[in-house]
């Protein structure tokens, strides 16, 4: 198996949903403790959260995990700053990144290993999940495109990549992947 790093994106402010959505809890944990586990069950290490806002609470949830917890200054800048700050702490040291957010409380380590599996046969540089129609996170990316998620815009996620490049994906059928935590009432429909 290739050397694939994680790199989980925990940076958001949540300002929607009014608390941190990285610290609620679904079936005994944090959000952000099952992403994390779900990524080291699936055998991707090194693993990253990446923090911006409440990261001194996040870094205490998953201080005895197998994490490294890195911050992001420029996190209300948007998105693509997160993602470069955790490529760039891993691109030396790994083949692969899987990008996961911690709102989408259903990953687990059977959907990141289907990931990993697809990239093995397929053969592509970027392994998208699919689900409602669209492709997105957890996506894998091969280290040939680093330099364009490095390059992301700073408002910009994967999705922005996935759609620049469809000859270079590969998907992965993953139906739960449209159920993520943005407001109350995605909160209340997923208890």
């Amino acid at each position: 198996m290739s050397n694939i790093g994680a790199v989980i994106l925990a940076a958001g402010g949540s300002s929607r949903l009014g608390q941190p959505k990285q610290l609620l809890r679904f079936r005994g944990e944090t959000l952000i403790a099952r992403t994390v586990r779900a990524a080291a069950e699936a055998r991707c290490t090194p693993i990253v959260v990446v923090t911006g806002d409440a990261g001194d609470a996040i870094r205490n949830e998953v201080c005895a995990m197998p994490a490294v917890v890195i911050e992001n200054p420029n996190w209300r800048q948007g998105l693509g700053t997160s993602i470069r700050a955790g490529v760039q702490y891993l691109a030396n040291s790994t083949e692969a990144v899987l990008l996961l957010t911690c709102d989408q409380p259903l990953v687990d380590a059977v959907v990141i290993a289907e990931l990993i599996r697809t990239r093995e046969e397929a053969g592509k540089p970027i392994i998208a999940s699919s689900y409602a129609n669209t492709l997105g996170v957890p996506a894998l990316f091969d280290r040939s495109c680093f330099p364009a998620l490095l390059s992301l815009p700073d408002d910009s996620g994967a999705k922005y990549l996935i759609a620049a490049r469809p000859d270079d994906v590969a998907s992965v059928l993953f139906e739960d992947g449209v159920i993520d935590i943005d407001t109350p009432e995605d909160l209340a429909n997923l208890r």
